[in-house]
């Protein structure tokens, strides 16, 4: 009111919430989207069957796939999916550790909220033990080398130890290794890995067993003409971004023929541009040609006559692919290239998987780009066998990158919340009850693994924090055998993955806390567009 006048400051129909009662509805949101995740953390996990609005249907045990798909609206919940989406571009793992921890440390940081500590405290403490967290991690981290073949298959198991396709672990993590170690750059010393630099494809067919990885590319589309090799040995390869075909003039042109005569010297000179196009392609030695953009039906007949194989419409993607894999160079003209832009592959062939045919370019010796191929009996698996190798392949580039490698299985969080306790003491003020909360939020790690193995929780925190207090700093939950064993050598992750673990829990929890007003503006067709009090994500 303004002296006695109603003073509007928001648009009709906008909704507010304001305080405490904002608070909450936040947090219970948050950790809704939270606990949806618990029961799919660790080998003993489930999986989720999420079916969309037009039936389609995704059974997974990949938390970013899960978030992805169950389309939260609630705004609160769509960070916790944010954190997701982050941690499994930087990483390719820890999804699901990151949203139970942010989960987590919103339902202690609730309890002090109720204690009347005031929020600004407690991310000031949550900061402060994150950082204290990192520098603890960093003493525990261990080093590994991209000779350590042994190391490099268990942490590529480890990140397949939850998924559907853990049956085939083994053999799976083999290939993720092998591809990565592959294409893995040494530079000056220091190993770098472009996962681009591996294509993972699926086809449905076979067993996953019947997985290979292979030394070239393969190339979404067969021979342009039935009547093509369909088996190239000792290839010659040319990468093409021109067409061969005539070009259309860029304006409007017009040609008028009034004899036969000038029609046959029309045809003749178009069918002579093909021909010299294609000679050139001969000339420097080439026995396959992959275009990125089209080959006319004469230009293609050329080449089946010299015994050219020849694929049209490339993705760019895939030259570049070539390029890294065969050795060649991509050529903007064909009258320009010449035998030193040729790539080389044992052998290029044509393949049918189910009704799909394809282009295989393989045995490129020093390929610095290759094919991981997934085969399944059932679309679902061959899915989640893609996404698994996704994982794994980013969980072993980062170990080469970083060189650097802890035990996971709880031991490294149990560890850390060990640490963390004591160094609380030494914290002033009543921030020292927030690094607390924080030090306690760490273990909801390895009580989420007991829960999903059948053990005791209780019983299983006090062991695990008894053998830590005695020295034992791999001790952790051996979910498969129900008990707490040294899993040094048995689950081992990344470093930087339990870095944005932590750096993206704690900035999501101390951004949800620091929020206590809400407005919900009512969209143009007159419904809620972000209404506060979203039940869908605080009723799963």
């Amino acid at each position: 009111m303004l002296a006695g006048q109603p003073l509007i400051l928001l648009k009709e129909g906008t909704e507010r919430e304001e305080g405490p009662s904002a608070q909450r509805e936040i947090l219970r949101a948050a950790r809704a989207v939270a606990d949806s995740l618990r029961s799919t953390l660790g080998p003993r996990g489930l999986d989720k069957m999420l079916i969309s609005s037009v039936g389609d249907v995704v059974i997974t045990n990949d938390g970013a796939t899960i978030l992805k798909e169950m389309e939260i609206q609630h705004p609160a919940g769509k960070m916790l999916a944010e954190v997701a989406k982050a941690q499994d571009q930087e990483c390719g793992d820890g999804t699901k550790t990151s949203v139970i921890l942010t989960g987590e440390l919103l339902k202690n940081a609730e309890e002090l909220l109720d204690e009347k500590i005031h929020p600004t405290v407690i991310t000031q403490g949550y900061q402060i033990a994150s950082e204290k967290a990192l520098e603890f991690l960093d003493e525990l981290a261990r080093p590994v080398r991209i000779t350590d073949q042994d190391l490099l298959h268990t942490v590529a198991m480890t990140s397949m130890y939850s998924k559907g396709v853990a049956g085939h672990a083994a053999f799976l993590s083999t290939l993720a290794v092998r591809a990565v170690t592959e294409v893995a750059e040494d530079r000056k010393g220091r190993y770098f890995f472009n996962k681009k630099n591996i294509q993972v494809l699926k086809r449905s067919g076979g067993d996953l067993s019947d997985s290979e990885v292979i030394e070239g590319h393969i190339v979404d589309q067969p021979a342009v003409r039935p009547d093509m090799p369909k088996t190239v040995d000792g290839a010659r390869i040319a990468l093409l971004e021109a067409a061969i075909e005539v070009k259309k003039t860029e304006f409007n042109a017009e040609i008028r023929i009034t004899e036969a005569s000038q029609m046959q010297s029309f045809l003749r000179e178009e069918e002579q541009s093909l021909r010299t196009m294609v000679d050139a392609i001969v000339r420097a030695g080439a026995n396959v040609v992959f275009c990125q953009q089209g080959i006319d039906d004469v230009g293609a007949e050329y080449l089946a006559n010299a015994g050219i194989y020849a694929v049209r419409r490339a993705k760019k993607e895939d030259l570049e692919l070539l390029a890294r894999a065969t050795g060649g160079r991509i050529v903007s003209r064909s009258v320009d290239i010449t035998p030193t832009d040729l790539g080389s592959a044992a052998r290029v062939e044509e393949r049918k998987y189910g009704d799909d045919r394809v282009t295989a370019v393989t045995g490129c010796t020093h390929a610095k780009a290759v094919t991981l191929l997934v085969r399944a009996g059932a679309q679902h698996v061959a899915d989640e066998g893609e996404r698994s190798l996704i994982d794994a392949i980013s969980t072993v580039g980062l170990a080469i990158e970083d060189g650097k490698v802890v035990t996971g299985a709880g031991a490294t969080a149990v560890e850390l919340s060990a640490r963390l306790r004591n160094f609380a003491a030494t914290v002033g003020g009543r921030e020292q009850i927030a690094a607390l909360a924080f030090a306690s939020a760490l273990e909801a790690i390895p009580a989420t693994l007991a829960a999903n193995a059948g053990m005791d929780i209780t019983d299983t925190l006090i062991e695990l924090r008894r053998r830590h207090h005695g020295g034992d700093i791999h001790a952790g939950i051996d979910v498969l055998g129900g008990r707490i064993a040294d899993m040094s050598t048995v689950v081992i992750e990344p470093l930087r993955v339990n870095r944005q673990e932590i750096l993206g829990a704690t900035e999501a929890a101390t951004m949800l806390l620091r929020i206590d007003d809400i407005f919900a503006s009512r969209s143009t067709a007159g419904g809620p567009a972000a209404t506060p009090k979203g039940a869908a994500p605080a009723e799963m």
